[in-house]
């Protein structure tokens, strides 16, 4: 970072004084945070800012999935995750309950707990979702990010900024002193929330579809421990349909912060009348006694904050060298437990992009497949997320929670009891309303299965579409399709020593800042191509070749099963850990493999496309 004094050209004044770096992050939430982590991890030095006096205080987001536990796996940040996030058997299931220590009306095994789909968990990824609270993961990023060249200020605003062909000049506020200063930077990323200023000054267009109310959020502290023994899961729905409640106090998700003396209690109005909710310290601590439903247990209430169940999107992510993520470009319901997740994704995607171009490897129209690949996951995860919210009416209605009057509700959960066709009806709906909450809980499919499209992504050589009469049969939220298909997330496989010593995942072959190359017998011309092409082109290509007494054995042969190119052919992997581009067979020759090789990297780097324009 370097300061760069300019005259103001106004008689005798100082001259202005502007600081120079790479890039510019604005927010250290999530997203920005983890931005700065995978940067840093590259060699990119830049600076952090957020207008809050420190990281976040209130435990916001708190389900960390596979998805993003790989991103920070290829960091080493998993293991301190692994290490403050709580036991993941205290995730097994999702309750639906009068209160927290009252009767159950159901439950649902929940985050690969079910019998019937752990397997599918453990085949999906090295990693295991955690619930790590955001107040728990974000001095994690910062610390990181700090330890790794970034500058990250606190109490600082984000002004306004201004861009041109060479960069982003951005005026910034110390909140403490009031002083005004810029900073100049290659780039500048908005990852500062729901609210992002960036994004409205990068003019953005947002995609705003009606939400659906209010929720307020209470933190609070309960010992529970005495009653959790045999309602072990970190997400509990309290519903209350005989009972007159508050406007304030209609359902509540209580949700585990720390297991079980920390709470964090979702509190949701009744529909329509949330403007007239304006309750006292002593109304909200009296509602959470009635949703605890012991009075002896000491309850203190530590904060409370609301927010809008939100269904909003950005169409883009990008304009310019101005770059927005996170919450600032899908904003929706914590249903799935997809947000901090989504924006650690975001960052990962466009690191590697960023560290690429200003490195000279890449063109910089790379960067327009940030936008391209990840504002159709930002679509899709604020469409499942309402979706998910929505899945849960079914339940009221069945529970009779929607009733009028607390009569009906009463005579609606009595009826639940009772051997009449009325009772029966009641139940069946009941228990597939619970079902089809698995949309939300055992989302495999949502979580891992992001399929990038871009110019950044090589399948002309494929002779069939990715979407395959199977594929498509699949429920796409519930099912991830395993696939080396150009786009797709490279499978995860253990691998081995042909003398076992210590097992390692095939997505820990790739990452690490380079390109993969995965061949097996009789695909050595493809190493010696990655190597040579990666020389010439100054990209780090490593190259693993797995199989019978190669580098790696597929001990269990399922990389044989997934690889979905011969022996001899290879598959090309991102340093974001998606494939690029895969060959079926070794090509004549080693110079062919070369001369495929160095055509495909110089198209996914945009040198070709970039050649062209200045041609």
């Amino acid at each position: 970072m370097t300061v760069v004094n300019l005259s103001n050209g106004v008689g005798s004044q100082k001259p202005a004084t502007i600081t120079t770096t790479d890039v510019l992050i604005v927010g250290a939430g999530p997203a920005g945070a983890s931005l700065a982590c995978f940067l840093a991890s590259y060699g990119i030095r830049g600076m952090v800012v957020s207008s809050c006096s420190t990281n976040a205080d209130t435990p916001r987001a708190h389900i960390t999935n596979m998805a993003a536990m790989e991103c920070l796996r290829d960091i080493g940040l998993d293991v301190e995750c692994n290490r403050l996030a709580t036991n993941g058997m205290n995730m097994m299931h999702t309750r639906w309950a009068y209160s927290m220590t009252g009767e159950e009306f159901a439950r649902i095994h929940s985050w690969g707990h079910d019998p019937k789909r752990k397997g599918d968990y453990e085949i999906a990824s090295p990693c295991d979702p955690v619930d790590l609270p955001q107040t728990l993961l974000e001095p994690i990023l910062v610390r990181y990010a700090t330890l790794h060249g970034f500058n990250c200020r606190f109490d600082t605003s984000f002004v306004s900024f201004t861009q041109d062909k060479e960069g982003t000049t951005s005026t910034l506020r110390d909140n403490v002193t009031g002083v005004e200063y810029k900073i100049r930077s290659k780039y500048l990323f908005g990852a500062d929330g729901a609210r992002s200023a960036v994004l409205r000054q990068a003019e953005l267009p947002l995609d705003v579809r009606p939400d659906q109310g209010l929720a307020f959020n209470v933190h609070l502290k309960a010992d529970l421990s005495q009653h959790m023994q045999y309602r072990i899961g970190n997400l509990h729905w309290l519903l209350q349909p005989d009972r007159e409640h508050p406007l304030f106090g209609w359902a509540c998700i209580a949700r585990m912060v720390k297991p079980w003396d920390e709470w964090l209690f979702i509190v949701l109005p009744e529909r329509g009348k949330e403007l007239e909710c304006k309750p006292t310290n002593e109304e909200w601590l009296s509602r959470m006694k009635e949703f605890i439903g012991d009075d002896s247990i000491h309850t203190e209430i530590l904060g409370v904050s609301k927010w809008r169940i939100n269904d909003v999107v950005a169409e883009k992510f990008s304009n310019g060298r101005v770059f927005c993520l996170g919450d600032a470009v899908h904003r929706h319901p914590p249903s799935n437990g997809l947000g901090s997740n989504t924006c650690i994704q975001d960052a990962y995607n466009l690191a590697w992009k960023v560290a690429y171009v200003l490195k000279g490897q890449a063109s910089p129209s790379i960067l327009e497949t940030y936008s391209t690949e990840r504002q159709p996951v930002g679509r899709g995860v604020v469409t499942r997320a309402n979706q998910s919210f929505r899945h849960h009416g079914p339940v009221w209605e069945a529970l009779g929670v929607s009733l009028p009057t607390s009569e009906e509700r009463q005579h609606a959960l009595d009826e639940l009891t009772h051997a009449t066709p009325e009772g029966r009806a009641r139940r069946a709906a009941l228990q597939a309303a619970i079902a089809e909450t698995e949309h939300e809980y055992h989302a495999l499919g949502t979580e891992m299965g992001q399929f990038y499209q871009s110019n950044a992504v090589h399948t002309k050589d494929e002779k069939s579409s990715f979407f395959s009469p199977e594929v498509v049969a699949q429920d796409p939220d519930l099912v991830l399709t395993r696939s080396t298909y150009p786009g797709c997330r490279v499978p995860h496989v253990w691998l081995n020593n042909a003398t076992p010593v210590q097992r390692i995942s095939s997505i820990d072959l790739a990452g690490k800042g380079a390109y993969t190359i995965y061949t097996g017998i009789g695909g050595g011309a493809w190493k010696l191509a990655a190597d040579q092409v990666g020389r010439e082109l100054g990209v780090k290509i490593n190259s693993y070749s797995i199989g019978f007494r190669q580098d790696y054995e597929d001990v269990y042969f399922d990389w044989a099963r997934v690889r979905g190119v011969d022996e001899t052919g290879c598959v090309l992997v991102r340093p974001d850990r998606f494939v690029s581009w895969r060959c079926n067979e070794v090509l004549d020759d080693q110079a062919q493999c070369a001369a495929k090789l160095q055509d495909v990297m110089l198209r996914v780097l945009g040198h070709i496309d970039h050649i062209a324009e200045t041609q």
